[in-house]
């Protein structure tokens, strides 16, 4: 099974792409993928404590226990800083990164990459 990179870009601002993006990331962690989680733009929020729901998916505080628990999130750094956020203010586990990291994650080969 090849690695599996996903990208969320939205947050509150886009609530059923982001919970899709966070889903298909989670239930590749449950089959045994090797997942890593990006979040940029207003999906950083999700890290720094804010939740989202909708009907019929797990909130996204629970999706993200998973992908912690099995696989990588990484906060965008430049989003973050637009948004006053620091390391400190992120959940246990998530780590920070730029774009010359993702850029290095998604043309490794055998990487599957989605962007929501």
């Amino acid at each position: 099974m090849r690695p599996l990179l996903v990208k969320i870009t939205v947050g509150d601002d886009a609530p059923e792409r982001c919970l899709q993006g966070l889903t298909v990331a989670a239930v590749a962690v449950a089959a045994g993928a090797e997942v890593s989680l990006w979040l940029a733009g207003q999906a950083v929020h999700l890290v720094a404590g804010a939740d989202l729901t909708v009907p019929g998916s797990p909130p996204a505080s629970q999706l993200l226990d998973t992908l912690l628990a099995g696989g990588t999130v990484t906060a965008c750094t430049q989003c973050l800083v637009r948004r006053d956020l620091t390391e400190a203010d992120l959940r246990p586990g998530v780590t920070v990164g730029g774009a010359a990291a993702f850029v290095a994650e998604a043309l490794a080969d055998g990487t599957q990459a989605l962007v929501y």
